[in-house]
């Protein structure tokens, strides 16, 4: 945890890069070990909103350390950045999960 996953009708020429780069990001936003971050890429995907321009939705999970009203600009401002969607046409969905609901190593968290 933190986990990120990114689904843009837009195609991204070097994932593994993006991924990289994101997971730096949300392990500064969130003060978290980046060893920790997961981040799942859907490129390329059929995603329709108001018309077929590019367009992304992020959803981002985490145990507590999320700020969205802090964390959404910088967000949005780097898949501007690196895949050239508008601001105006990016969803980011927060979810702040229990500790007692997410495992990792066989156990969960709390």
């Amino acid at each position: 945890m933190p986990y990120i996953n990114v689904s843009t009708s837009a195609k991204v020429n070097d994932k593994s890069k993006f991924l990289e780069e994101i997971s730096i990001l949300i392990s500064s936003l969130t003060n978290k070990s980046r060893s920790f971050v997961m981040a799942k890429i859907d490129d390329n995907c059929q995603i329709y909103f108001d018309n077929e321009t590019p367009c992304c939705f992020l959803e981002i999970k985490s145990i507590g350390s999320l700020n969205p009203s802090e964390m959404a600009k910088p967000i949005s401002d780097f898949v501007y950045e690196k895949m050239g969607i508008p601001t105006d046409r990016i969803y980011i969905s927060f979810e702040d999960v229990p500790a007692s609901l997410w495992a990792w190593n066989g156990r969960t968290f709390g």
